[in-house]
């Protein structure tokens, strides 16, 4: 059960880190002074929003250039990864979703 609010909690963060990306990305390109800052970005990286934040990277072309953005995401992307794959299990081994 655990594992399955996880995988869900992780799949929520990411969707919102990557509209997160997208809006600030117009927010930049609008060459408005209210942007996203830089800490909310990557604070949803870290908090479950690895891969939303890793996709709207490339599809934005959006922070690119910044390695501590690489390295940050690419750490919480490792580690979410490895915990999904251990929910997957966990959910495997006890019989399924229902």
């Amino acid at each position: 059960m655990y594992g399955l609010i996880y995988l869900c909690l992780i799949a929520l963060v990411s969707i919102v880190a990557l509209v997160t990306y997208f809006i600030d990305k117009n927010m930049a390109k609008g060459g408005t002074e209210k942007r996203i800052k830089e800490k909310t970005l990557l604070g949803l990286a870290v908090f479950g929003g690895a891969l939303g934040s890793f996709v709207g990277r490339i599809i934005c072309h959006h922070k690119t250039n910044k390695i501590y953005f690489s390295i940050v995401i690419y750490l919480a992307l490792a580690i979410q990864v490895g915990l999904a794959a251990l929910a997957v299990y966990s959910i495997i081994k006890n019989g399924g979703i229902l």
